[in-house]
């Protein structure tokens, strides 16, 4: 008996010791990843679960890696589609500049490769910029976005950010920016210093409900945040407490949970004051 009890727990104990010798490592998966090419560039991306899909784009100078939980979170319910940006991750490079217009079409061109539109789009950070342009540029493919940490333009960054990116590039040795990965960063700086430029009224050129995120410690100006979040159409606006920029890997469960709610329920335009009477009107009842 006793025998016998030793040997299921050696089984179990190194079937659990199996299972944990290998983790998912997003960004390097073969068994989920894949390429296609756009405009000349070949684009590295993963796809993991099923149901309806989502679109997860990450930020400057990162990868599929960064998002780590997000994919596993979202991946329990939704079909997760993630691409290394251009000049990022397991992707290539181009040859000229580098522009968010660019990168956010290369994501649409992902769409129609995958014939999966359209599709839930969750972007942070500079993915956040690529989410609001898909919905520019692209309407047609995406069915809600959530934006986190976008901004319109540069000057939407604290100054202290901005000096901080700046000290990044004078402060590199010059044999560094020769190599390959130096070519790649000094590349993403200078568009995060220079770029975007997206009128604010093209905002309200967006159809689908669209959740703007940000942290009250955030790197982005929280009055342009209120700024994007006031030219929407169909706008939701969700600033997480006691947070910085990186939320989504700092409380992945607030974060994830937040934007799934956001994904999950219908999307109702409220009214400042009809929706006030109305709740009021019930509390009333109820008391």
């Amino acid at each position: 008996m006793r025998r016998a009890a030793l040997l299921s727990f050696l089984f179990f104990f190194c079937l659990a010791a199996l299972h944990g010798q290998a983790p998912v490592k997003y960004g390097s998966n073969p068994a989920a990843g894949s390429t296609f090419t756009h405009n000349g560039i070949k684009l590295y991306y993963e796809i993991y679960g099923s149901g309806e899909p989502i679109l997860l784009i990450h930020g400057n100078g990162l990868s599929i890696a960064s998002l780590k939980a997000q994919i596993e979170y979202f991946r329990k319910h939704y079909k997760v589609i993630a691409m290394d940006s251009r000049d990022q991750g397991r992707s290539g490079d181009s040859t000229d500049k580098i522009t968010y217009e660019k990168m956010t079409d290369d994501l649409a061109a992902l769409v129609d490769h995958l014939k999966t539109e359209p599709v839930y789009v969750l972007g942070w950070s500079d993915g956040g910029i690529e989410a609001l342009l898909l919905g520019i540029r692209h309407p047609n493919k995406v069915k809600k976005i959530a934006a986190m940490a976008a901004n319109l333009d540069p000057e939407g960054i604290y100054p202290e950010i901005l000096d901080w990116a700046n000290n990044m590039v004078d402060s590199m040795p010059p044999e560094a920016k020769e190599t390959p990965q130096g070519k790649r960063q000094l590349k993403l700086i200078h568009m995060a210093l220079e770029e975007p430029h997206i009128d604010p009224k093209a905002l309200e050129t967006i159809t689908v409900p669209t959740l703007v995120l940000a942290g009250d410690h955030d790197l982005i100006r929280d009055e342009h945040t209120l700024d994007i979040y006031h030219h929407l159409p169909s706008g939701e606006l969700c600033i997480f407490p006691g947070a910085t920029h990186m939320i989504p890997y700092d409380d992945p469960v607030l974060f994830d949970t937040t934007v799934e709610h956001f994904f999950e329920r219908p999307f109702v335009k409220k009214d400042r004051l009809n929706d006030l009477l109305k709740s009021l009107e019930a509390l009333q009842k109820a008391e």
